[in-house]
């Protein structure tokens, strides 16, 4: 079912315009690339902590 002379399929999407490390740390409301990486940023802490947490209370 292979057909080797089909055309080249062009979605036709946008493209990833680069942005600026000051955009993307600027702090913005509503569902936004930079609240996206706040929200990663501040769950990874979390889970540090988290774990820290856990390994402390059981060497105590």
């Amino acid at each position: 079912m292979n057909q080797p002379d089909a055309p080249a399929v062009d979605l036709g999407g946008p493209t990833a315009e680069p942005v600026s490390r000051e955009e993307l740390n600027r702090w913005k409301r509503g569902f936004t690339p930079q609240a996206e990486i706040w929200n990663g940023r501040l769950a990874m802490i979390g889970l540090s902590v988290a774990i820290l947490a856990i390994v402390l209370l059981r060497l105590v």
